[in-house]
């Protein structure tokens, strides 16, 4: 079953002093910042390692992940994150920021932070065309159903004993959290529901227990 962490309702009334790193090398980072704005906090564009010292949590958008680990390589963010993932700065990875946060890629030795206790499939479900959007139930943000948007996803097949399953879709594993780390296989921020950012925002960046960013 993997590590229970402490049950979380969004504190309507809290505000955001959060300055959030989007990984803007390649894929959906607009879509990212503008949910994130849209919760309270502040973004930040992050190209390379020095702009890690300027933020206290850390969003790896969609894209197409082959092409995100060799341009992290190349840049010089592949090592600089796995760093501060160890340290404790709170890290949400999305489709591709699963992907190249995982511990494991399945049939892959492609370029990664290889951070998060788990191994995953890249490219699932298929094809393009295979994509499908679906109501899931996410109980770490409320009762309400949230519409999850699956692009192309990943599957998660193994995670370690100190990863928690957050949501769950059909059998597999699509969002799940080790402490600092925040994955989730399908896209919130293609839909208007900012509850899984806020829960990124909150119950992951509101409570680092390691002093992050500037």
């Amino acid at each position: 079953m993997g590590r229970r962490f402490p049950s979380y309702t969004h504190p309507t009334n809290m505000t955001l002093n959060h300055n959030i790193g989007v990984l803007a090398l390649q894929g959906d980072f607009d879509k990212h910042i503008q949910s994130i704005r849209a919760c309270g906090a502040a973004t930040v564009l992050l190209r390379d390692p020095e702009a890690l010292d300027a933020i206290d949590g850390l969003i790896i958008p969609g894209g197409e992940s082959t092409t995100v680990g060799k341009l992290m390589d190349r840049f010089g963010l592949t090592a600089a994150i796995r760093r501060r993932a160890a340290g404790g700065l709170p890290i949400y990875g999305t489709c591709t920021g699963a992907i190249v946060l995982a511990k494991e890629i399945i049939g892959s030795d492609q370029p990664s932070i290889g951070a998060m206790d788990v191994a995953i499939e890249r490219n699932a479900y298929g094809r393009q065309i295979d994509s499908f959007e679906v109501d899931v139930s996410i109980p770490a943000i409320g009762d309400e159903p949230f519409r999850a948007v699956f692009i192309r996803a990943p599957i998660i097949r193994t995670l370690g004993s100190s990863v928690e399953t957050l949501s769950v879709c059909d059998g597999n594993v699509i969002l799940a959290r080790q402490g600092n780390l925040l994955v989730s296989t399908f896209h919130p921020e293609l839909t208007d529901d900012l509850r899984v950012h806020r829960y990124f925002l909150d119950a992951i960046c509101g409570n680092a227990t390691v002093c992050v960013g500037r």
